[in-house]
């Protein structure tokens, strides 16, 4: 027991990397931040895709769908690997010149490594398939009747979508975004594989040089003191719904007014 204590629990090993490991955390805060906001942002994009009207915007709807099918289909670290290994290539600076730009094809912008950025572009494309979904789950939740309602006052589909059914959408699916993010942040790890010092490369590195795993188990607990009170905000939004559904509450409904005559009246 001592000796399992001693290889996983010892708290002043802890003590004595604790400053590496918390440096490496900072840098998993600061990419699941970046690639948590864009994948919010590129789901919702690819939502409203999906739900564009019309015949002639078919093949964009079908386009979309497939995205979202196929990058919910790939695991991530294929992705973070695909990217990794073949932006450089494609580099105008590359023997041969690829088709990207350097400061695409190796990107460092706002002083973060190419790795970083990477990570970022990979949970961007991977998890805003997933929140995609998430999105039209909530869109399609929204009463048929705030569409028409919302056409009966004049509004074009683009304008209906912005002020009357994704804000609502977006209220319903908080706490599923909420999840998908925890998620989300569990997975930075990966970006372990393609040397981005996070705090799980961190650990691994300390793992190795000392044959000791309590600096990997440092960066669990970090992890938990995110992602509980994460998860427990989650529970209560889906109680709080729940309680608002069993109380009869419903979404605001709009009303259509008549429009003003000519000569001011209504």
């Amino acid at each position: 027991m001592d000796q399992f204590l001693s290889q996983y629990f010892d708290f002043n090993f802890m003590f004595d990397h604790f400053d590496q490991v918390l440096d490496g955390f900072e840098h998993t805060l600061l990419l699941w931040a970046v690639a948590g906001a864009l994948s919010l942002l590129w789901g919702l994009v690819l939502s409203l895709l999906r739900q564009l009207p019309g015949k002639g915007l078919l093949p964009v709807r079908i386009l979309t769908i497939a995205y979202i099918d196929a990058f919910r289909g790939v695991p991530l670290l294929l992705v973070v690997l695909l990217i990794a290994g073949g932006f450089g290539a494609l580099s105008a600076g590359a023997a041969p010149p690829g088709p990207l730009p350097e400061s695409i094809a190796v990107p460092t912008w706002f002083g973060q490594p190419s790795p970083f950025w990477y990570g970022v572009f990979a949970i961007t494309i991977t998890y805003g398939a997933y929140m995609a979904e998430v999105y039209r789950a909530g869109i399609e939740a929204v009463p048929e009747g705030q569409t028409e309602a919302a056409r009966s006052l004049g509004m074009s589909h683009g304008q209906s979508m912005r002020y009357v059914i994704v804000p609502q959408a977006v209220r319903k699916v908080i706490a599923p975004l909420l999840n998908d993010l925890i998620a989300l942040m569990k997975d930075t790890a990966i970006i372990s594989f393609i040397a981005y010092s996070e705090v799980v490369l961190v650990g691994s590195d300390i793992q190795a040089k000392t044959f000791n795993s309590s600096a990997l188990t440092l960066g669990a607990i970090l992890f938990l003191i995110v992602t509980i009170p994460l998860a427990r905000i989650v529970d209560w939004l889906i109680a709080r719904e729940q309680g608002r559904t069993r109380r009869g509450g419903r979404p605001p409904t709009l009303t259509a007014q008549p429009l003003p005559t000519a000569g001011g009246g209504t």
